[in-house]
């Protein structure tokens, strides 16, 4: 089964997706987007498959977001998809592609809703918080 993650190593919420992902049983295809951005043709497929627009992919923090003037609704789908070309940081991660669908992780739990074998056991995210107790059930 094959299982892709745009992850970002830098991402805590990357990381911890990637550590439920291998824990869930799966090695996926760890793809590092800044170092190795998808093409045009690939962003498109991964935005559609969310059912998202470009700019609900955006991401504002730690990006030249604002000094590009990206909250400015002049640019179009297109542009937005040109600036995260040009600067894949504004390409919010992770995304999970699975079987069972495609997915923005965040939180990074969302990610048990598309994989195969959701049933993971215990997990504790990087900074202590618990999603999954011992007893195996979701804290919410």
């Amino acid at each position: 089964m094959t299982i892709t993650i745009y992850h970002n190593p830098q991402c805590g919420t990357s990381r911890n997706t990637l550590a439920i992902i291998r824990q869930s049983g799966e090695e996926p295809e760890v793809i590092e987007y800044l170092k190795n951005p998808p093409s045009r043709e690939k962003l498109i497929e991964l935005i559609a498959a969310m059912a998202m627009t470009p700019r609900q992919l955006l991401r504002e923090s730690g990006t030249p977001y604002a000094e590009l003037n990206l909250g400015d609704p002049k640019w179009s789908d297109g542009e937005i998809l040109d600036f995260m070309l040009a600067h894949p940081i504004l390409i919010n991660r992770p995304i999970v592609v699975t079987p069972l669908g495609t997915m923005l992780a965040r939180p990074s739990e969302a990610v048990l809703d598309i994989l195969p074998n959701p049933d993971i056991g215990p997990f504790t995210k990087e900074d202590g918080e618990v999603v999954i107790g011992a007893d195996g059930k979701r804290i919410l």
